[in-house]
């Protein structure tokens, strides 16, 4: 899956996204906190955007964040997901923050 692209925005930040297709991936990290493994692998959802959507390459991110994950992935399993703007707000800092995401018709 690499090279890796993650989807990262400050507090309050809010991105939107126009998803064409998505795949399920992992990636190694190297854990910082007291006590962390030396390495973990952690599940990755790579969402592939429309052309125009991020202005530089490559065309997708990679979200790493479970909750962000489990909101997009039932939208994703739906028909005709790719008809959809994705508008994502993050509050908070990692590992506590949430995600509230907008699903908004073309």
């Amino acid at each position: 899956m690499e090279p890796y692209e993650i989807l990262d925005l400050p507090d309050r930040g809010s991105i939107t996204l126009r998803v064409v297709s998505w795949e399920r991936g992992s990636m190694k990290i190297h854990p910082k906190y007291p006590g962390a493994p030396v390495e973990k692998e952690i599940p990755v959802l790579r969402v592939h955007l429309a052309a125009g959507v991020k202005p530089t390459p490559p065309q997708y991110f990679d979200v790493t964040s479970k909750t962000l994950s489990a909101q997009l992935l039932p939208y994703f399993l739906e028909r005709g997901f790719t008809e959809y703007r994705y508008v994502i707000t993050k509050y908070g800092v990692a590992p506590k923050a949430r995600f509230t995401l907008e699903r908004i018709p073309l």
